[in-house]
């Protein structure tokens, strides 16, 4: 069973409509797998910088805590990534 559609209206500038419209000339591909597959790429984009943000934020506030890293754990990751160098 195929999973269900939603539509979902958004108005473009024209300029952007232009650029979509000429890519999908281009690549023979429709707008709507086009303008889909960008909006996908660009919320997978966010979701991992907005985790980058949050674990960053994390070792910041937890720096010199108990939640630190281990110092020893820490010394062999820093060799792993050398000996791999």
């Amino acid at each position: 069973m195929a999973s269900k559609a939603y539509n979902f209206h958004l108005p473009l500038s024209p300029e952007l409509h232009q650029m979509l419209r000429l890519e999908s000339q281009v690549s023979g591909e429709p707008a709507t797998n086009l303008a889909r597959e960008a909006l996908v790429d660009w919320l997978r984009r966010r979701k991992k910088e907005r985790r980058h943000a949050e674990i960053a934020a994390f070792a910041a506030e937890n720096a010199g805590t108990i939640f630190d890293l281990d110092r020893e754990l820490e010394e062999a990751g820093i060799e792993v990534i050398e000996a791999d160098s």
